[in-house]
């Protein structure tokens, strides 16, 4: 790309300041459902962020002359919550010597830890001198709005290298991802597995399954307005009974329904024809990834939350094709269910040269207790073998 002087960086306070379409030509095919647009905007539009949410729309985009070329989705944020990246000690650390942490700018997908591209740009121009200009730009926002750090949080591998370049810190995170290696049945699956975690599977499934419980799949497009607000009602019971209160709205998610029905499944746990519990899967057929994202219940039932959020949509997974199947943040109760464990990273830039040293031998102290982490974690593989095709 040539004139690069008239590229111009903007500030968004509002997704709905440009276009779908505009927008959504920044994503290559397999940027994920997460990233469209629609998504994003579903967030806003029902009040999911903004307002006093703690999470303020500060999207910066980049223009040459009046098109858009690239964007990366940034919030102001007052706390830390919904971030799957904990840096509250950071904050008390700023706290204690007098120093204000928040508010901080953050480039993620809300409420949601997946990775992806968190640096956009359109296909045809140069990515390098986009991505370097939208990178260069967010640290000057730093400067120009006194704000104490930027963290960026899951993105892809080249994007992580990118910001490494630019003086950013790099953080491990694990999560565990199911792999499918070609079974053509869930029997297939268990065979993969040691038997110790077969039997166990086995014996959870057959759980389920003296209780009389069956199971509906309801793709997106099949679903109504009956079928989200019971899934509602179950995602905010398990909120409640952790004695918290939902990020999502019932809004918000009849909104995403309504936008993106090809991008959804719902699996719900029946019991003589009256359901108690839901599951939802987020799809991407492109990239051929399906993603757990939220489950609750109405009742308690043993080995429930398993059989609805874990062995039913590995089921769907193997029926339909799909390659991975990412369980999500934490919980080592995964690897139980045939699932592994994957590093992935986020990328974090200090403005305080002492903190950011400080925190820079943290990270260093972090990253070697993760891989021992990760290393133990492979030694107790619920597989037969642990190669995993790529």
């Amino acid at each position: 790309m040539t004139g690069s002087e008239q590229l111009h960086l903007e500030i968004l306070d509002h997704l709905s300041d440009v276009t779908a379409a505009d927008w959504n030509a920044l994503l290559s095919p397999d940027s994920g459902p997460f990233l469209k647009y629609e998504f994003l905007s579903a967030l806003d539009n029902t009040g999911c962020v903004g307002g006093n949410t703690g999470w303020q729309a500060a999207h910066l985009v980049l223009k040459k002359a009046n098109q858009l070329v690239g964007a990366m989705p940034l919030y102001l944020k007052q706390h830390s919550y919904g971030e799957f990246v904990f840096d509250w000690s950071w904050a008390q650390a700023y706290e204690q010597q007098g120093l204000n942490y928040y508010p901080k700018i953050l480039g993620a997908i809300p409420f949601t830890p997946v990775q992806g591209s968190r640096i956009l740009y359109l296909a045809g121009l140069n990515k390098t001198e986009i991505q370097n200009a939208l990178i260069k730009g967010l640290k000057s926002l730093l400067i120009e709005n006194d704000l104490s750090s930027a963290h960026v949080l899951f993105p892809t591998t080249g994007e992580v290298e990118q910001l490494k370049g630019h003086g950013f810190l790099l953080r491990d995170s694990v999560q565990f991802h199911w792999h499918n290696q070609g079974f053509q049945n869930f029997e297939q699956f268990l065979a993969a597995l040691t038997m110790k975690r077969r039997k166990n599977i086995r014996r959870e499934r057959e759980q389920v399954a003296r209780e009389a419980i069956s199971f509906k799949h309801v793709p997106g497009k099949a679903s109504t307005d009956e079928d989200w607000e019971f899934f509602f009602d179950c995602y905010q019971n398990t909120y409640l009974e952790h004695q918290s209160s939902p990020y999502l709205s019932e809004a918000f998610f009849k909104l995403w329904a309504k936008q993106m029905p090809e991008n959804l499944h719902l699996i719900l746990a029946q019991r003589d024809g009256i359901s108690i519990a839901a599951s939802l899967i987020a799809v991407d057929r492109e990239s051929s990834k399906a993603y757990g994202r939220y489950w609750g219940a109405l009742e308690r039932v043993p080995c429930l939350h398993f059989e609805t959020a874990y062995y039913q949509a590995i089921e769907y997974c193997i029926k339909e094709g799909i390659q991975t199947f990412e369980g999500g943040a934490q919980g080592e109760h995964k690897m139980a269910r045939g699932f592994l464990p994957t590093t992935i990273q986020s990328a974090h830039f200090i403005k305080d040269p002492r903190f950011s040293k400080a925190i820079e031998h943290f990270l260093q102290r972090e990253h070697q207790g993760i891989g021992a982490y990760v290393d133990e974690l492979a030694e107790h593989s619920p597989l037969k073998s642990t190669k995993v095709p790529t």
